[in-house]
């Protein structure tokens, strides 16, 4: 049945495994993962998104 299953996961996709029962997305990353990943984006700078502006690019010149 293995083989099967293979070819069937290659011709129609197999199903996305980041759902839970009640249909949330979960990503099955431990707890202190989370955590740190949360921690850095509110106190590094450099990847909180909230101080993210964009790309800029180059400063317009004024017309006098």
């Amino acid at each position: 049945m293995g083989i099967l299953k293979s070819i069937g996961q290659f011709l129609v996709g197999k199903d996305p495994d980041i759902f839970d029962e009640k249909g949330q997305v979960s990503h099955k990353l431990p707890k202190k993962k989370w955590e740190a990943w949360h921690n850095r984006t509110k106190t590094d700078p450099e990847y909180n998104w909230r101080n993210h502006t964009g790309i800029t690019g180059a400063a317009k010149k004024k017309n006098n």
